[in-house]
């Protein structure tokens, strides 16, 4: 099982990625180790379809002509019972370690799913997430968030897509950042970064893994979790 950090950490970081490899990997690593002193452990899981393994249900194509299917279920059973049973059993992570799951763009919308689908985890970490997948906001509404923490953001000029579907993502992520903040139990972040969808993708990422082990972390001190 591929994995960056030590046996033992404090938080299990699993992020969905496609076929660009360790390199980028490794600098979301070295992003949040700048910032996070608490012990983490990052699982890439790797899909072999981006559009077709991370979609909670199929639609139709917003750019190109590859449409988006519905494996996003089978996604979430395979890191349920192989990824985190696995880096549980190599890593000797402890008990009480806390599970984040984290992406960017239709990776942060997986794992937005997999918030408001099941308590496994407890913060989501979703950067850039394409949350103007067509029917996204009506199922969020109907399915209250189950993680502790969860961090949003979004660029600036992400709203200004050509697509007119893909230009929803900004009145999208402001409700859906309102929605979490109503949300009992729930501490959450909508965060602005500055330019469009595809820069510093990386840095977003890390920034959103940071923050959501933070967050957790100040939970942990307080006695709350």
């Amino acid at each position: 099982m591929e994995a960056y950090g030590g046996a033992g950490a404090k938080y299990l970081l699993i992020q969905p990625v496609d076929s660009r490899g360790p390199a980028e990997t490794e600098a979301i690593v070295s992003a949040i180790r700048e910032t996070v002193k608490a012990s983490f452990l990052l699982i890439p899981v790797r899909v072999a379809s981006w559009n077709g393994d991370l979609s909670p249900w199929p639609a139709p194509p917003v750019f190109g002509k590859e449409g988006f299917g519905d494996g996003a279920g089978e996604t979430l059973r395979r890191i349920r019972e192989e990824v985190i049973p696995g880096a549980k059993r190599a890593y000797g992570l402890p008990d009480g370690a806390k599970i984040i799951l984290g992406g960017y763009s239709l990776a942060g919308l997986f794992a937005l799913w997999c918030g408001h689908e099941t308590g496994l985890f407890h913060g989501i970490a979703a950067a850039s997430p394409s949350v103007w997948f067509p029917g996204f906001w009506a199922y969020a509404a109907q399915h209250p968030m189950q993680a502790e923490a969860v961090y949003l953001s979004l660029g600036d000029r992400e709203e200004r897509a050509r697509s007119p579907v893909m230009r929803q993502v900004g009145d999208c992520i402001r409700a859906l950042g309102a929605q979490y903040k109503e949300t009992p139990n729930v501490v959450s972040l909508l965060e602005w970064n500055e330019g469009n969808h595809f820069r510093d993708a990386a840095l977003r990422t890390a920034k959103a893994f940071a923050w959501t082990i933070h967050a957790l972390d100040a939970e942990r001190e307080c006695g709350a979790l």
